[in-house]
């Protein structure tokens, strides 16, 4: 049937998606908005109903949601979004409980429960909080209950943002193990130019990202959202090179997305399906210093089979702790790696350049060790193929 177990049935083709077993869904602010900013109570209802047709088929569906600052709008009589972070806050707390009960009213037509789950960026960046959430879901999922999941925009500040909900997806999806994703959102699909302009054409599929390499996706996104399609792509790159399709198409179209029909544009898997661990630290982790390597180091960590080791380090940047996230750089300052930390950056400066036989004379047991090593560690910069 085209898809592969991996404890479910994730999809290869677009038509394999109605098989697909667990599926991330998320709607943007201007999906679930009228042309007033208010929240649009007849595409909300659109939406859950198509959800509750795929929970009564046997799957499970995980709804990332905007529009709780776009709800809030109108019961503060504000005629546009905040443009600064106080009033967004105030929006959005109003809105988030308004957002939630049309959700819980629609979903309970239909004899569903739903939970109300808010996250910031520092529920991913802290691997205990990261694992929380994880188990949260999945429990959430085996007591039969749709998640309604949401940025915590009432609290986060401009340092723990995810900064939209399509990056949000991304990490779900995988954190999950989703079978597929869909991002819906106002333009059906990714185009080769300005969709508003004549002449410019759907793209039905993408096989790599070569595929769309010459694409202009800078242009913004609506008045009451923050992401545009450039943010969206890079939700999808982060969805499929972690083993995840992805359909980008408008909200009209999700039951014919989900039923694996030609709408929006369809985004194959690039890469494998990581463990959590590593996508947390590739994707979520904040990096809290930087190791600077020198060229062999870097041809031996791009090679993927070594640790690194202090003979291969020139410099240290930033305050970290022992199991703290760094990034790994070559000489110019480019990211190659991120990797856990086997020492804090107080130690590392006299040990830098030295080999491990040298250290362990010199310093004793436990000198040693790898500064990161190689299960703890995750490429960023693909290696180069030898000719």
């Amino acid at each position: 049937m085209g898809c592969v177990n991996d404890n479910q049935a994730r999809p290869l083709t677009r038509t394999s998606m109605r098989d697909a077993h667990r599926v991330v869904i998320k709607i943007g602010s201007s999906s679930l908005t009228g042309e007033d900013g208010r929240l649009d109570g007849a595409a909300l209802h659109a939406l859950v109903d198509v959800i509750a047709a795929r929970r009564a088929a046997g799957h499970e569906v995980l709804l990332i949601t905007s529009g709780a600052i776009a709800a809030g709008l109108a019961p503060l009589g504000l005629s546009a979004r905040p443009g600064d972070l106080a009033t967004a806050q105030a929006a959005a707390s109003v809105g988030q409980g308004l957002l939630v009960a049309r959700y819980t009213e629609a979903f309970a037509s239909h004899g569903l429960r739903v939970a109300q789950v808010l996250l910031t960026a520092e529920d991913t960046i802290r691997r205990g909080h990261y694992r929380n959430v994880q188990r949260s879901l999945e429990r959430l999922l085996d007591l039969g209950v749709v998640p309604i999941i949401n940025e915590n925009d009432a609290v986060a500040t401009g340092e723990i943002r995810f900064g939209d909900n399509d990056r949000l997806a991304s990490l779900v999806s995988h954190l999950v193990h989703a079978d597929a994703m869909i991002l819906l959102t106002d333009v059906d699909g990714l185009y080769d130019g300005n969709p508003a302009l004549p002449g410019t054409s759907r793209i039905p599929e993408v096989l790599s990202p070569a595929d769309i390499a010459d694409v202009d996706a800078s242009s913004k996104g609506s008045s009451v959202g923050t992401g545009g399609m450039l943010t969206k792509l890079e939700a999808v790159s982060i969805a499929t090179s972690t083993g995840v399709p992805v359909v980008l198409t408008k909200a009209e179209n999700v039951a014919q997305a989900l039923a694996g029909e030609d709408v929006g544009t369809w985004f194959a898997v690039t890469g494998r399906r990581m463990t959590r661990r590593r996508l947390w630290l590739r994707y979520a982790a904040r990096a809290r210093g930087r190791l600077v390597l020198d060229e062999g180091a870097v041809r031996a960590v791009l090679a993927g089979r070594a640790s690194l080791l202090p003979a291969g380090i020139t410099g240290v940047e930033g305050d970290f702790e022992s199991s703290d996230p760094v990034e790994l750089v070559d000489p110019a300052g480019k990211v190659v790696a991120r990797g856990l930390v086997s020492y804090d950056s107080q130690e590392l400066p006299e040990l830098l350049g030295r080999t491990t036989p040298d250290l362990r004379d010199d310093l004793g047991e436990g000198y040693d060790r790898a500064v990161v090593h190689r299960d703890d560690l995750v490429l960023v910069r693909k290696p180069r193929r030898s000719a």
